[in-house]
């Protein structure tokens, strides 16, 4: 039988923290990849213009 709650909102990906300073070449055309990361605190980012992902505080 399969669930018909609602989504756990703390795995929402609709990547709406966007905008986020990236740490290797300081731009701002980042995407929220994953709201969890290694640690409860850090969520998981992607930048567009050096395409790296990196790890930044929630």
């Amino acid at each position: 039988m399969r669930r018909s709650d609602p989504p756990d909102p703390s795995v929402d990906t609709d990547r709406s923290a966007s905008g986020i300073r990236c740490p290797y070449c300081e731009g701002t055309n980042t995407n929220r990849e994953h709201p969890k990361g290694p640690s409860l605190c850090r969520s998981m980012h992607f930048c567009h213009d050096c395409e790296e992902p990196f790890e930044a505080l929630r």
